[in-house]
């Protein structure tokens, strides 16, 4: 029997070392790899550079471009709006102002503040004055209206990563890249450090920073909600270093559940100047319709309640 299994081998063998071209065929492996020059890190180096950096910033003066985007598919079309030039002031730990200005009249298109809970937004056009908490319960119809400044905020500072309350895992993971050289789509590796954190018993995604292998630089975070669902998705490119501190000129935002995006363009940047609290206060032009976005929430929340407790007592005829 073993002798047996020996000559078949032994045949096998001699069959594929013939002239055995209609049984097999070669082909060329498409290389779909990018071959850019790799670097490495480990866990610890990516979470030193993520805090190193955040700690080198505690205000942010900015002269910048703005280009947004409203719509998608939930509303079946999207609006691109014309940029405009704005300005952007930060101040750690929550303190964010913003404001645009309309092309050529430069006449105020709106005018943000925000001090990490509350926030206040003046839009003269429309002669209406916002204010509200942070948190969007009920998006509302109109994606511009459901815009909050921590949002810009968080996108712009990269946060910091805290021991004590985050759990941060490394992710060796890839992403498409396009070659201008080869004209093509191409597979490249990268870092990903996944941010855990928890509300009462219960731990959950809060966040991914990734990071371009060729810089070590981070290039994408991407910011979850309690449900797993992408909140928040800014994107990083074109760094450039302001006196020792790395920032990217160019920041998209996008903000999928609202349907809303926004481009910042840097046109000028200063870190670390000196500001007052009064470059923060923003009071309710005379004449302006105040609206109160959280009573819109409450109104939005109840209604869905009535709704859901109308359902339950009728329900429905078998």
């Amino acid at each position: 029997m073993r002798q047996s299994r020996l000559l078949v081998a032994v045949s096998l063998l001699a069959l594929l070392g013939g002239d055995t071209g209609c049984l097999f065929r070669t082909r060329a492996v498409e290389i779909r790899t990018s071959t850019a020059k790799l670097q490495t890190a480990s866990r610890q180096e990516l979470l030193d550079r993520i805090n190193t950096e955040a700690a080198k910033i505690q205000t942010l003066n900015a002269t910048v471009d703005i280009a947004t985007s409203v719509g998608g598919e939930k509303k079946g079309t999207i609006t691109d709006y014309q940029e405009i030039r704005g300005y952007i002031l930060v101040r750690k730990p929550d303190m964010l102002r913003m404001i645009g200005l309309f092309p050529i009249v430069r006449n105020r298109a709106f005018d943000m503040v925000s001090d990490g809970s509350e926030f206040r937004l003046s839009i003269p056009a429309k002669n209406k004055f916002y204010v509200g908490h942070n948190n969007v319960n009920h998006p509302t119809g109109s994606s511009l209206e459901n815009l909050r400044p921590q949002v810009i905020y968080t996108a712009l500072l990269l946060p910091a990563i805290d021991p004590k309350t985050d759990i941060a895992v490394l992710e060796d993971s890839s992403e498409l890249i396009y070659d201008a050289k080869k004209k093509k789509n191409l597979e490249q590796p990268d870092y990903v450090i996944d941010v855990l954190q928890h509300e009462g018993d219960d731990w959950y995604l809060a966040r991914k920073v990734i990071f371009d292998r060729t810089t070590l630089a981070p290039h994408e975070q991407i910011i979850f909600d309690h449900k797993g669902a992408v909140a928040t998705d800014a994107i990083y490119q074109v760094y450039q270093d302001y006196n020792g501190v790395k920032f990217p000129n160019v920041i998209e935002i996008n903000r999928p559940q609202e349907e809303y995006s926004i481009r910042l363009t840097v046109v000028k940047l200063v870190i670390n100047e000196a500001m007052r609290d009064d470059q923060f206060a923003l009071q309710q032009p005379p004449g302006s319709q105040l609206v109160d976005l959280d009573q819109s929430d409450q109104s939005a929340s109840s209604n869905s309640a009535s709704g859901a407790a109308e359902t339950n007592s009728n329900p429905p005829k078998k």
